[in-house]
């Protein structure tokens, strides 16, 4: 099987868990911007002010750790789920901020790239570059994702908890997830604890997640 068709049927394979599963492919209209928008120009503090009114948020800190947990959860979910070393580098990406519909993002050619982290690392680097919030609380939103990503993957009979929390364990023995958080031991489900707050608390009807360290 070629690359590009092992790429088009990993991500067949998991669109349907949910739509965050869902990993489109190739050119879109004019409304997209590249994914190197992200990295350069106006586009992503613009897009970080805007959920900041959105949401109500007065720091801009916590919008830009929602734009980063929504950015993540579109990209990861599928990544996850596929085992895959999909390319999702700035330079292989369109996104999209709607004001109702919040952020989308697709693949430019379905190929192979580098480890997630890697290809994540330059939108965290924009991210800090435009907004003061701390690097752990990013990675800790990736790594929350790809928690999320793993407990439906298990709901929809493709791992077993344990063979997840295994996926799971082994990203977070290598930077920059080695400190994001914890597996906890329950029968038949993946449950994770991050060690940062993803700050959705701070908006006006925000609350703290599943798996925030806050909860007791």
């Amino acid at each position: 099987m070629s690359e590009f068709a092992e790429v088009l049927e990993a991500l067949r394979r998991v669109r349907g868990i949910n739509p965050f599963f869902a990993l489109d492919v190739g050119r879109p209209d004019e409304s997209w911007l590249p994914g190197t928008a992200l990295l350069e120009g106006p586009a992503l503090k613009t897009t970080i002010d805007a959920i900041a009114v959105r949401y109500k948020a007065d720091e801009p800190r916590v919008a830009a750790s929602l734009f980063f947990l929504s950015y993540t959860a579109r990209l990861l979910s599928p990544l996850t789920a596929a085992h895959l070393p999909i390319d999702v580098r700035p330079e292989n990406l369109w996104w999209q901020h709607h004001p109702t519909n919040g952020l989308s993002v697709r693949i430019d050619q379905p190929r192979l790239g580098p480890p997630a982290a890697e290809a994540l690392a330059p939108v965290v680097a924009a991210i800090q570059a435009v907004t003061p919030v701390a690097s752990g609380l990013l990675w800790g939103n990736a790594m929350s994702n790809v928690a999320g990503a793993l407990k439906m993957v298990v709901r929809a009979h493709m791992l077993t908890a344990e063979e997840a929390e295994e996926r799971g364990e082994q990203l977070m023995s290598a930077a920059p997830f080695e400190q994001a958080g914890e597996f906890l031991t329950f029968p038949g489900e993946v449950t994770f604890r991050r060690r940062s707050c993803c700050l959705y608390y701070r908006v006006a009807a925000g609350g703290k997640c599943g798996d925030c360290p806050l909860v007791k």
